[in-house]
């Protein structure tokens, strides 16, 4: 799933910006989703979606650069 979704963190990626994180976060939504474009009425939740999957993938890549979350 979501094979084309591009791995964010070095050696991939030497720098990640906040549009390589939102086209992620987009692609794996719409792949879940099974819609490219949502429909109107679903439009806020798709959109939601898309932030709440960014800010997850910003967490966690600044997590794992920083070492954070080890015990």
């Amino acid at each position: 799933m979501c094979q084309s979704i591009k791995t964010l963190r070095p050696p991939y990626q030497a720098e990640v910006t906040d549009a390589d994180i939102r086209a992620a976060a987009l692609q794996y939504v719409r792949k879940v989703s099974g819609y490219r474009v949502p429909p109107k009425r679903g439009a806020a939740a798709f959109d939601r979606a898309v932030e709440a999957v960014a800010r997850a993938t910003t967490g966690l890549l600044e997590d794992l650069r920083t070492g954070g979350g080890r015990e």
